[in-house]
């Protein structure tokens, strides 16, 4: 059977690697693996998503769909003052998210299993996702539905999704649930969208 990056529990053999980077502003050392997504470079979606929303120093915030990291840690690093959640459903991406916390002398941070919102109780100021969109909408729908509900009032939601990966059809769902979404950057064949509670 072919491994997705959203199994639980990837069965490919471990190659770790490692990859170095700067985004916003935030140099990170990551280590990636078989078995997660975006494993050889930063993926594209993930570098806008984390370029482009804004984070306040005092923020919690809740990276949904972590993978290895970059966008929850990048964040971690410009909300010295809050603290950020990192969640996936992949097991290895999230002991290397947690690893990768360590390597960057990040403390900001916890980690937690969680198949979308099913682990998470608290709610937060800011909420990012790069959403699963291969998984399909029956995945990645819930996360909109489940970040109204965790938002408190004043919150943002920020999606990154492909262009031509059901761009349109994904910023309609996010405007059913909280009344509002704009696109707030549009690069590479990505855009990343906001909507606010």
């Amino acid at each position: 059977m072919h491994q997705h990056y959203y199994s639980t529990d990837p069965k490919s053999l471990s190659k770790p690697q490692f990859l170095e980077t700067i985004v916003r502003g935030v140099p990170l050392r990551l280590k990636t693996d078989t078995g997660v997504f975006s494993k050889d470079k930063i993926d594209k979606g993930s570098r806008l998503l984390a370029e482009t929303v804004l984070v306040n120093r005092d923020d919690h915030i809740l990276d949904l769909g972590c993978g290895y990291g970059v966008i929850g840690l990048t964040l971690a690093a410009l909300a010295p003052e809050g603290q950020v959640l990192l969640v996936d459903v992949n097991t290895r991406s999230l002991e290397l998210a947690q690893e990768n916390a360590k390597l960057n002398g990040l403390t900001n941070v916890n980690f937690r299993f969680s198949d979308g919102f099913t682990a998470v109780e608290e709610t937060f100021d800011l909420i990012v996702t790069n959403p699963p969109i291969r998984a399909g909408k029956g995945v990645y729908y819930p996360f909109v539905d489940g970040a109204f509900d965790h938002l408190r009032s004043g919150g943002r939601f920020a999606a990154v999704v492909q262009t031509k990966q059901g761009a349109k059809s994904f910023a309609q769902k996010i405007e059913t649930v909280f009344g509002n979404v704009e696109t707030l950057a549009k690069s590479g064949g990505y855009r990343i969208l906001l909507a606010i509670k």
